[in-house]
């Protein structure tokens, strides 16, 4: 948690059980949970429920995502699902959520949703490439990538991969110094970067 807000600029406040929750301003950026390992991901939906690889659906108000703010400097502001079985997990993701898959560019898929009117784009799907991960990758934004990767260097973490073009905007990704790992996104003008339209 220190890693995280070091590198995002999280104020950090203590929860019952050991857990900690990371705010930008009055927004809940992230909760790490006492137990826990990497990411669970909370989705909108119509009846509370768990879904698989470390996802549920809520009936609450949406913190982040296409109907959200546009995401600030620390926030999240995309996910991607990674797979080894893309018409699985379409099928999967289609009949839990409602999703429609469309295609990205370079290949990449997109799953949109229409909840609450025009289709937007809500989360990446891609094969996964990297070895025996499969599963949910979160983006946060960030205002300088370059000071971002910087920081997490200085707070003894690993930029896994550099500063990088992609069709979603100029991303990197970082380690902390004791695992977890996460994707950086600068300047996104909303949720999914240059994908938000």
């Amino acid at each position: 948690m220190d890693f995280l807000a070091g590198v995002l600029g999280w104020t950090v406040i203590a929860e019952p059980g050991g857990s900690f929750s990371g705010w930008v301003g009055d927004r809940l950026a992230a909760q790490v949970v006492a137990g826990e390992r990497g990411w669970r991901l909370v989705f909108g939906g119509d009846e509370a429920r768990e879904l698989t690889h470390d996802s549920s659906v809520d009936t609450g108000r949406v913190l982040h995502g296409p109907w959200a703010p546009p995401p600030r400097h620390g926030e999240p502001c995309w996910v991607e699902y990674l797979t080894s079985e893309p018409d699985e997990s379409n099928a999967y993701w289609k009949r839990e959520l409602g999703w429609e898959t469309a295609k990205g560019s370079r290949g990449l898929g997109l799953y949109t949703s229409s909840r609450h009117g025009d289709p937007r784009p809500v989360a990446g799907s891609m094969s996964s490439c990297f070895a025996g991960f499969f599963g949910w990758s979160l983006y946060f934004a960030v205002d300088d990538l370059e000071a971002a990767c910087a920081r997490a260097s200085g707070l003894d973490g690993e930029v896994v991969s550099e500063p990088l073009s992609l069709p979603i905007g100029l991303i990197a990704s970082i380690k902390g110094p004791r695992g977890g790992s996460c994707a950086l996104l600068e300047k996104p003008a909303g949720w999914g970067g240059a994908w938000s339209g």
